[in-house]
């Protein structure tokens, strides 16, 4: 019967909710064109190990170690407060909390979005309580407040958030969006908090216990929730199991390169982010990887290669429970500047000793995702050109 749950999402489209997502430029990106970024990643290195040893023994600081903002591109509306105050919010996999700045914000990089102002709300309330978020490259403290959010027409009341009060690591100063929705199961939330999903469907303003994404290139990126469209992918869903029920983590099997495995050789685990523009891995493989295919290094942890050598570059295949999933070139590489193309990276995760790969929108835009909740599975399929 689990099976037959399973696949039944795939006659549910009538009863989801879309949520259109906007693809923005990442802080890399704005940063790079102004040729700031040299210095940002100089002043502000991505280290979760940094960050985890700092605050591993404060149970009350929601880790999200594996987070960085700096490569986050797809935005969706959704409005907080009685009359609704709009937000431009990240929906994001990777993490569990909804939270966006504030009129409790004293820190520069609050200035420049929308503000959160509570004292406008007739349903906002507060039970004093504090947050701390810590992430890969940064932190994130202030209140926690409950309030009506809607998302996509749905109405969820009394919905845990928070309200930034400091921001270390200036990474707002050059992001365009204004906070983060987090998708994520609820062990990764502020302790004593429900997720946005969580509540949704406790409250059963959801007909199924699942969402979707789908990522374009261009326009026609979508959210849904409740249920699964599938105009949106080609084939069948490829169904697998969660493999801890934290971030929405799998097993995988290999990584090849012309059909020789190049890295998770005997096994490994993988994210699935939307949270994460890039495909990132452990250093040493994903050093390997990039020496194949004849990358430069370049400063950050970036590397690149030449534009003319794009079309000759082999697809990196991640094989997760038996099914190859190719990503080619084209798709893992970004035209820059200069003739130059950027490509994947391998960031300081290896120092957390980990044999974690992130899949993020790299490999979304190729493969639609759905999210099981009730049967904790993630479905693959092959995304269909944007409608």
């Amino acid at each position: 019967m689990k099976w037959l749950g399973v696949l039944s999402l795939v006659a549910l489209s009538e009863c989801l909710v879309r949520i259109p997502l906007t693809k923005v430029k990442s802080i890399r990106e704005n940063l790079r064109e102004n040729d700031t970024l040299r210095d940002y990643l100089e002043k502000y290195p991505f280290n979760p190990a940094r960050f985890l040893s700092k605050y591993h023994q404060h149970r009350e600081v929601a880790l999200e170690p594996m987070r960085n903002y700096l490569d986050m591109a797809y935005v969706g509306i959704i409005t907080i407060g009685t009359p609704p105050q709009e937000f431009r919010v990240i929906l994001d996999t990777g993490s569990a909390d909804l939270w966006v700045p504030s009129t409790y914000c004293n820190s520069m990089p609050c200035g420049g979005h929308h503000i959160f102002k509570p004292q406008l709300s007739s349903t906002f309330r507060t039970l004093g309580r504090h947050m701390n978020i810590a992430y890969g490259s940064g932190q994130i403290s202030g209140r926690v407040g409950y309030d009506t959010v809607r998302v996509g027409g749905l109405v969820d009341e009394n919905q845990a958030l928070g309200l930034s009060r400091k921001m270390h690591g200036n990474f707002m100063d050059f992001s365009v969006f204004d906070g983060i929705l987090g998708l994520g199961y609820p062990g990764l939330a502020i302790k004593g908090t429900t997720p946005v999903f969580d509540n949704l469907w406790e409250k059963g303003l959801l007909s199924e216990n699942v969402f979707a994404v789908y990522l374009s290139r261009e326009r026609g990126s979508v959210l849904m929730l409740g249920g699964v469209d599938p105009s949106y992918y080609a084939g069948q869903l490829n169904w697998v199991p969660v493999s801890q029920p934290l971030y929405w983590q799998v097993a995988m099997d290999r990584i090849t390169l012309n059909g020789t495995v190049i890295a998770c050789k005997g096994g490994c685990q993988a994210i699935i982010d939307t949270g994460t523009s890039m495909l990132t891995g452990p250093h040493t493989s994903v050093a390997n990887i990039n020496h194949k295919i004849r990358a430069l290094y370049s400063y950050g942890g970036e590397v690149k290669v030449h534009c003319d050598t794009i079309d000759t570059l082999p697809d990196i295949a991640f094989v997760i429970n038996g099914i190859s999933y190719p990503v080619p070139a084209s798709a893992y590489t970004r035209k820059v500047r200069n003739g130059w193309a950027a490509g994947g990276r391998g960031p300081p995760e290896a120092k957390l000793k980990t044999n974690t790969w992130i899949l993020g929108d790299v490999f979304l835009r190729l493969y639609f995702s759905v999210f099981d909740r009730t049967n904790n599975m993630i479905g693959l399929a092959p995304a269909t050109a944007s409608l």
